[in-house]
């Protein structure tokens, strides 16, 4: 069987000479025939919200959350039917956050990319910065076991706030949109962390598709609403990056019906466990570098078998990536029970420890090999078999299993969530 895996910006085809494979991707949901008139009709007609051009004032100064470079948000699409259709507004009044969060901040080549020259030329367009306090202000101070919470000054200072982004299956918030713009996308470096903590990561309901008594998602939530947000904009999207939905309106409201929709079409559910699975982190942009690719190897895991092998094909084009502690902690590291000893020793507290967690853990599970542009010395110490050709690799996969072994393929990675049928989701 030839399958297209998603990898980079332009695929590639991998050949499977297996008698029982079982493809797993999202059910297609075709992109919205006029997007800027679904966009407009939504905002006009929100969920339990007054229009949105009927709660900004021509006076008011509006910030504007979108999502960095990581993600798949067409915000180039997205940013100017909002300031059209908040045309009232003069341009000086916007600003527009990238919600960067821990990531590195976008340079200026690529976030031309992300919202467009003309947004560019004509509204001020800045990175997040969490790791200085000097461009945040205190939004709740610290309490009890939780450190102070911050947002970028910008958004704390406007008078109104938009929330753009997209809704997708998340690994450890259940699903991605919604209040995560800002928490933590906006968010200062000590609340980030909190928010990371191993009790919180590791807590069986932190997972794929689940919202509900989701520690992780309950902090998003509590945080993200420490100041009002005026509107939400969220989208759900097809694996040709096309728009499918509009959730806009009130935040909880418009995000929890985005959600429904995409378990519906996201989450696959499967009869058994596989002993061979392969896997992608849905090509650009979501695979430029392994911290990323940690959740197409997690959505895989859901249906390994123990001991199984996961084969990953992700670009990783951008490293590990440099910045961060995330290659600092493979490497320093032994094994993947040593990592997850280190996440859990009381006290204990770095920047991407939560990435190094779950990472951990598929290690624990199965196998993982690598087909990426990183080095064979670099996946090698990130204790994961490195591949240099990918179809030889999954050939003698088959052949040491045998023809009639079943295998799954995730083309599009963790855009589509396998679960073992027996497991309940709620």
């Amino acid at each position: 069987m030839n399958v297209h895996l998603q990898y980079g910006r332009d695929g590639i085809n991998v050949e499977i000479p297996s008698n029982d494979v079982t493809i797993l991707r999202p059910q297609f949901v075709a992109g919205l025939p006029d997007e800027k008139a679904a966009f407009v009709e939504a905002v006009r007609a929100p969920m339990h919200a007054a229009p949105l051009a009927q709660q900004i004032d021509a006076t008011d100064r509006v910030a504007i959350v979108i999502a960095d470079g990581t993600r798949a948000l067409p915000s180039h699409r997205l940013l100017p039917w909002i300031f059209e259709e908040l045309s009232h507004v003069p341009a000086e009044n916007f600003t527009v956050i990238i919600g960067t969060g821990t990531h590195r901040p976008n340079t200026p080549a690529e976030i031309a990319g992300m919202v467009g020259e003309e947004v560019l030329r004509r509204v001020r367009v800045i990175n997040h910065d969490a790791y200085n306090n000097e461009t945040m202000l205190e939004v709740r101070p610290a309490d009890g076991n939780r450190p102070a919470l911050m947002f970028n000054r910008e958004y704390v200072e406007a008078d109104k706030r938009l929330l753009v982004g997209f809704i997708e299956p998340h690994f450890m918030a259940g699903f991605s949109g919604g209040y995560k713009a800002i928490f933590p996308g906006a968010a200062n470096l000590g609340a980030i962390m909190h928010y990371h903590r191993a009790e919180a990561i590791g807590h069986p309901r932190s997972t794929w598709g689940i919202l509900e008594d989701n520690p992780t998602q309950a902090q998003i939530r509590e945080n993200g609403s420490a100041l009002p947000v005026t509107f939400l904009v969220n989208v759900t999207l097809n694996h040709q990056q096309q728009i499918t939905g509009f959730y806009c309106g009130d935040v909880i409201a418009a995000h929890e019906t985005g959600c429904r929709v995409v378990k519906e079409t996201a989450m696959v559910a499967c009869p058994h466990r596989y002993p061979l699975i392969i896997t992608t982190n849905s090509g650009y942009p979501l695979d430029q570098n392994l911290y990323q690719t940690v959740k197409g190897m997690c959505a895989a895991a859901e249906v390994i078998e123990d001991g199984g092998l996961l084969i990953v094909a992700a670009r990783c084009n951008d490293g590990f990536p440099a910045h961060g502690n995330f290659a600092k902690l493979l490497y320093q590291h032994d094994s993947a029970q040593a990592m997850l000893d280190t996440v859990y020793t009381p006290g204990f507290h770095m920047l991407d420890q939560w990435q190094i967690q779950k990472f951990a853990q598929v290690l624990l599970k199965a196998r993982v090999a690598l087909y990426s542009e990183l080095s064979a010395t670099e996946v090698a110490q990130a204790h994961i078999e490195p591949i240099a050709d990918l179809n030889d690799t999954i050939r003698r996969a088959v052949e040491t299993l045998g023809a009639d072994t079943p295998i799954a393929v995730l083309p599009e990675g963790p855009m589509t969530i396998p679960y073992v049928a027996e497991r309940v989701m709620a």
